[in-house]
């Protein structure tokens, strides 16, 4: 670079102003400032006269222009803001925007204008009420929750720091934003109380509608029978179980025991409808009703069933009671229902029914009745206590009378087989009765007419055989025999097994060889018996290693004759008799 010749001061003269120094040229916007060259010292002219003068300002430099090309260089950095001025300190300024924080509404960020973060703030907000709103049962997810809290307590925490250093953006006091802070958390909580309502709402229209579905079960069995629709009814007892037990003090709850007044009479239905038989399962079933529930919760229906199923007890078993089975309904009131009215008509009752089938023993069907009494006697007999002794004897003194009355009728109906098995029942357990002996005699005819028609048709007299023509009865087989016969005379003989005696291979063969072996000894009874026809069975048992079969036959009995019957058995076939004079 050349040398810089400095200026040499001009001879004073006439003084004037110094004239103004053009301005520098502005740089080369890449050109490299040139260093200021060091200036020489200024020299001065001798003095003169007059007023000292001041040097002339140095002629401006324009600034030295680089050969070759020139550089580019980064433009000078721009220098960093100052910080905000944070104000007078206020040291509730920090816990203003912490509060104003917590409302969930990012008024503490507004209060020291931090949008970003205020607008966060409103965003976890809003993902809340979308979560929690409407509100249900199951209420707000605690994860959703307990996120939202710790956002919250961040952002109140950010708040304040940033607080400290940042000075309110609004003309407010930080007593005031802190007080405000305060008042504005009723935001939050009377939102939170406002939800919990609304929670609390959503619970008991949830306990109304489970109520209201259990109320249209019931409602459904109505007209059913309780079989089929028991499940049903515990279904619904269940949730007025649960309602009153898990939900007390709800409207739902507080309903029940009106509901409960209903479960009842539609559970009774049957009893209301003079249905006793089918009401006493029923009624049973309420009976068990406060062991679930609670006789304190039930009240008066804890007992509500006990005189209706006493009832129904009484009334269906006098309607069962004398059929076979009955009568365990009055056995079920005297051990249950002790001291109830209606036990206290069990023994009158049974003995007014004892009464009334007694009369039926000269009716049409007297044997109907006689089962009937038997029914009663066995229900008097399991009766509990002592009084029903006196119900026992009067049942067994009318079947007495039933059964020979009975017989006499199966006999009279050409029921021939019930009619002997009757009277011969009659005659084995009666055996003091003096009736005794004619049901025996009832019951030999009426088992020859079973297997001879003709014996019966009407009641055999009451005479045995002891005069009359003599009738020898002979057996020829190898086994006892019994002889019936009913005519005139009504009896029976028994003889014993002939031994040496065999069976015949025809009955032609029987009648030409029975009882005519001489020499041997056949066992036989002679009887007496008045002139008449008569009607002969005669019944075998086991012998020679075979069953025979049972042979009935009929022969006329005249007077100045001799008759002999000899009973012989024949291989398949029957026994015959040969009447001979």
């Amino acid at each position: 670079m050349p040398p810089v010749t400095p200026a040499t001061p001009a001879t004073p003269a006439t003084p004037t102003a110094p004239e103004p120094s053009a301005p520098p040229a502005a740089p080369h916007p890449y050109a490299q400032p040139a260093q200021p060259a060091t200036p020489p010292p200024p020299t001065y002219a001798p003095p003169t006269y007059g007023p000292p003068q001041q040097p002339p300002p140095a002629p401006p430099t324009s600034p030295a222009q680089p050969y070759g090309t020139p550089e580019l260089l980064e433009p000078p950095a721009t220098p960093r803001a100052p910080a905000p001025d944070p104000g007078p300190p206020e040291p509730l300024r920090p816990l203003a925007a912490a509060l104003l924080n917590l409302t969930g509404l990012g008024l503490g960020y507004v209060l020291i204008r931090a949008w970003i973060p205020a607008a966060l703030c409103w965003v976890a907000t809003a993902a809340l009420l979308l979560v929690a709103l409407p509100a249900d049962v199951d209420g707000v997810p605690g994860g959703a929750l307990l996120g939202y809290v710790v956002v919250l307590a961040l952002a109140a925490a950010d708040a304040a720091r940033r607080a400290r250093r940042t000075p309110i953006g609004w003309r407010l006091r930080a007593p005031l934003a802190a007080g405000l802070g305060i008042v504005l958390l009723a935001v939050p909580a009377s939102g939170a109380l406002a939800y919990d309502s609304a929670q609390d709402e959503a619970v008991e229209e949830m306990l109304l509608d489970r109520l209201d579905k259990a109320d249209r079960l019931v409602k459904a069995q109505e007209g059913r029978p309780f079989t089929a629709t028991e499940s049903e009814y515990r279904d619904a007892l269940g949730t007025y179980r649960d309602l009153v037990r898990d939900h007390a003090g709800s409207r739902a709850a507080d309903r029940v025991p009106d509901r409960l007044d209903t479960y009842y009479k539609s559970v009774a239905a049957p009893y209301a409808d003079r249905q006793y038989c089918e009401a006493i399962e029923p009624l049973k079933y309420l009976r068990t009703l406060p062991d679930s529930l609670g006789k304190d919760r039930l009240g008066r229906l804890a007992t509500w069933p006990d005189n209706r199923l006493a009832d129904s007890f009484y009334a269906c078993g006098m309607t069962s009671l004398g059929k076979t089975g009955g009568g365990s309904d009055l056995r079920e009131l005297m051990s249950t229902f002790p001291e109830s009215d209606a036990a206290a008509k069990v023994v009158p009752g049974i003995r007014a029914a004892i009464d009334e089938r007694a009369d039926e023993l000269t009716g049409p069907d007297p044997c109907s009745a006689t089962t009937e009494l038997r029914a009663i006697r066995t229900t008097a007999e399991t009766l509990p206590g002592e009084t029903a002794s006196s119900l026992r004897a009067k049942a067994a003194s009318t079947i007495r009378s039933g059964s020979y009355a009975c017989g006499v009728d199966d006999f009279k109906d050409g029921r021939y087989t019930e009619a002997a098995k009757t009277l011969s029942g009659y005659a084995d357990t009666y055996k003091d009765s003096g009736r005794a002996k004619r049901a025996r005699t009832i019951a030999i005819a009426a088992e020859v007419a079973a297997a001879r028609p003709q014996a019966g048709g009407k009641l055999p007299a009451q005479r045995g055989p002891g005069s009359g023509q003599e009738f020898v009865i002979k057996n020829d087989g190898p086994s006892a025999v019994e002889v019936l016969f009913t005519g005139p005379a009504t009896g029976s003989v028994k003889l014993g097994p002939c031994l040496g005696c065999t069976t015949y291979s025809s009955r032609t063969e029987g009648r030409a060889k029975a009882c005519k072996a001489s020499g041997r000894s056949y066992p036989q009874k002679t009887l007496r018996l008045p002139a008449g026809e008569y009607h002969f069975l005669y019944k075998r048992g086991t012998g020679a290693g075979n069953l025979v079969r049972d042979h009935s036959d009929g022969a006329k009995v005249q007077g100045g004759y001799r008759y002999t019957d000899c009973a012989y058995v024949v291989r398949g076939g029957f026994g015959d008799f040969s009447p001979r004079t």
